[in-house]
């Protein structure tokens, strides 16, 4: 068997006994688990070929929820183990997933590390002599998403909890975006919340837990942290609220109503007509986990009326929903009526120093959290432009409604973001940059206005009317 790079690390020597490295499982005597607690029998697993594993996950009798524990059990097996015995008292099924690189787990996992390396096209071998930790971790996140995924699609798994410092949190994010909005993932974490992870890589739903004190051995401190994550994953697999979808559901998206008021009005109407009404808060993570339900055409029709984190991610902003925003609902072929609420602001860190380009702009603290500034005239036109690129490729209909007397509550008269000038920049470039295949509509009333909703609705109705949009239902 061929030996690591020279450039993969040495493990220490504390940690030498856990990494009998390329020892398959088939070729080790199984060992009993350790018992962590008092009548606590820990996880159990017979030794058994994969497709009765997935046999047995699938049986009807077995209502516990379907908990995967991914984690490098060949560095963190008496955490994994504790993980797997709090789950299975909790009332779940644990299943677990090793994603070791150099060693086996003194325990034999559901899914081996070989079956992640499978997973991902390669063996694990390969993996470990890709030359450095970064290029093999990234190869077990690779085949463990893709387990995930295949799991999931075949109704074998329920939720996830992934326990890991930086590198298993690497992988996690890749496990956790490769599944829907709703399925209980969670990371505990060494990194939890911090700036080393990128808004972009974070699902919109995932839970993250920070691993405090544990980064080797149980304690006190990790145990309790762990015990209070795996109860979570296993509440929330077995309490998650799973949606009839009796009703159309509508999307629309906003901000709190001290700047857009338009779901005041828009909401009762559209529920009074039998649709079901999920408003998207749009800093950055509520537009991300709206495109996400869009990507995967979960609307009947959208009111995506905010859409300043298509501003946001121009100007490279914190507060983005990454780069799709304003274009998943078009290539599902979602019927829109798009308004650009607030799109001539841009949102900040409220914390942080303004930046040089923004410094000499008109600026709003919203809390201490996040604040605004309003963007040039010529960036203005930028963001009209961008707007209409993104528009252009949508395979639905599409109407544009343009106020043409203010896109959020602070630019009126006396107000701090007050900019008429900025105002009729935009409006004059969204008037050419709107495709031809967009229904482009001016109304000459704030967005906030009666007369602006008045207006959103009346084209949706003729939409429900013309067969685009399906009848709501009582």
């Amino acid at each position: 068997m061929a030996a690591p790079s020279a450039a993969w690390p040495s493990p220490p020597r504390s940690r030498a006994r856990r990494r009998r490295r390329f020892m398959s499982s088939a070729s080790r005597p199984s060992r009993p688990l350790k018992q962590f607690q008092k009548n606590t029998t820990g996880w159990k697993n017979p030794r058994e070929p994969m497709q009765d594993q997935e046999d047995r996950l699938m049986s009807p009798t077995a209502p516990s929820p379907r908990i995967l524990v991914i984690g490098t059990g060949d560095t963190k097996s008496d955490e994994l183990q504790f993980m797997a015995s709090v789950i299975e008292e909790a009332g779940g099924k644990p299943v677990m997933v090793d994603v070791s690189i150099l060693g086996d787990p003194p325990y034999v996992p559901d899914y081996s590390r070989h079956d992640i390396a499978k997973a991902a096209g390669t063996t694990i071998e390969a993996i470990a002599e890709s030359g450095d930790e970064n290029s093999a971790m990234a190869g077990m996140a690779k085949g463990a998403a893709a387990l995930t995924k295949r799991l999931y699609d075949d109704g074998l798994m329920d939720g996830v909890i992934v326990l890991g410092g930086s590198m298993g949190t690497d992988l996690a994010l890749d496990v956790a975006a490769i599944l829907p909005l709703g399925v209980p993932k969670f990371v505990v974490s060494t990194i939890a919340y911090s700036h080393l992870i990128p808004p972009e890589r974070i699902a919109p739903d995932l839970m993250m837990i920070l691993w405090a004190g544990g980064l080797y051995g149980l304690n006190s401190i990790c145990s309790s942290v762990l015990s209070q994550a795996c109860g979570a994953v296993v509440g929330a697999a077995k309490h998650g609220t799973k949606s009839d979808r009796k009703r159309p559901l509508i999307g629309m998206t906003s901000l709190g109503s001290s700047c857009l008021k338009y779901m005041k009005y828009l909401r009762p109407e559209l529920e009074k007509r039998g649709y079901d009404i999920a408003v998207f808060h749009s800093t950055g993570m509520g537009g991300r986990a709206y495109e996400a339900i869009a990507s995967q055409g979960g609307f009947a029709a959208v009111f995506d009326f905010c859409i300043q984190e298509v501003s946001n991610h121009h100007y490279d902003t914190v507060v983005t929903s990454g780069p799709d925003r304003l274009e998943n609902a078009g290539r599902a072929g979602i019927p829109q009526i798009v308004a650009p609420g607030a799109v001539d602001m841009v949102d900040l860190q409220a914390w942080r120093p303004l930046p040089e380009i923004f410094a000499e702009r008109p600026y709003h603290a919203h809390n201490r959290l996040i604040g605004s500034v309003t963007t040039s005239p010529e960036g203005r036109r930028e963001v009209a432009q961008l707007i209409g690129r993104k528009l252009a490729h949508a395979d639905a209909k599409v109407a544009f409604l343009l106020p043409t007397e203010g896109i959020q509550e602070w630019d009126k008269p006396g107000e701090p973001l007050h900019d008429p000038e900025g105002l009729a920049a935009f409006v004059e470039e969204m008037r050419r940059a709107v495709p031809p295949s967009v229904a482009l509509q001016e109304v000459d009333a704030h967005i906030n206005s009666p007369a602006f909703s008045a207006a959103a609705l009346a084209v949706f109705d003729r939409w429900v009317a013309e067969g685009v949009i399906p009848e709501g239902r009582p």
